[in-house]
């Protein structure tokens, strides 16, 4: 088998497109927020990666029939003259070491070079640690041109967030994206790192459709907010009484 094989189901004509990740990451913000623009606007499947740096499983779905785990293509044309396409890549799983990580960055690049991407926005989350009840977005860019312009977006830039880097898809396809001159902003919205979150990845998309000029309702974001909370709630009250019986074990020390 191929490292990695790529799968092209049709070759749709793009202009100028903009890249768009959101591979599974802390909190699952980035997926999350590209899957449900994928699912708001229609796009359509394009193309499939397969690859043995993928973790060694396939899925069930629902009627029993299953499939290897991969990372997908979808491209939505937008109407309008001067309006540039989307491409977005989302998949099952990020590569499962250093090595694959950069191999299926860069081979995504690869396949999307005859297209000529003009810029990528890449999704992920911040993990803080903490419950929030209104997530920031936080940014990093290729230029200080585009940190200024995300800043008019609503986009924080505070130094030394996020102090360790950004690990993985989000981080390399705009480092790796320099090969080809693609400018290109990472969004990362804040998040405990507890639960999936959605409501983080909503603040994301917020930002992102303001930027791009898009328009979608987020009732299935909701929904899944409301599951979530209920979630945290149960998380709050179980860590207050954790809380609550360490005090009560203190009274009998000393």
């Amino acid at each position: 088998m191929d490292e990695i094989i790529v799968i092209e189901h049709h070759k749709p004509r793009l202009r100028s497109p903009i890249l768009i990740e959101g591979l599974p990451g802390v909190g699952n913000v980035g997926k999350l927020a590209a899957e449900h623009l994928v699912d708001e606007l229609g796009a359509v499947k394009f193309l499939t990666m397969q690859s043995k740096h993928l973790p060694p499983q396939v899925l069930v779905g629902d009627n029993g029939v299953l499939r290897l785990v991969d990372n997908q293509m979808h491209y939505y044309i937008r109407k309008g003259k001067g309006n540039r396409d989307i491409v977005f890549l989302t998949g099952d799983y990020q590569g499962i070491t250093p090595e694959g990580q950069y191999e299926l960055s860069y081979r995504a690049l690869q396949a999307l070079e005859k297209h000529r991407v003009s810029r990528i926005f890449t999704l992920g989350g911040y993990g803080v640690g903490r419950i929030i009840e209104k997530p920031r977005v936080l940014g990093a860019a290729t230029s200080p041109e585009l940190v200024e312009e995300m800043k008019g977006h609503g986009v924080v830039f505070s130094k030394g967030e996020p102090g360790s880097g950004i690990i993985g898809a989000s981080g390399l396809l705009l480092g790796l994206a320099a090969h080809w001159k693609i400018p290109g902003v990472c969004l990362m919205g804040e998040t405990s790192g507890y639960f999936v979150d959605p409501n983080s990845a909503r603040m994301v998309l917020e930002v992102l459709v303001s930027i791009l000029g898009l328009k979608i309702g987020f009732s299935a974001l909701e929904q899944k907010a409301q599951q979530i909370e209920r979630l945290t709630t149960q998380f709050k009250e179980a860590e207050k009484a954790m809380a609550d019986s360490r005090a009560e074990d203190l009274r009998y020390i000393g």
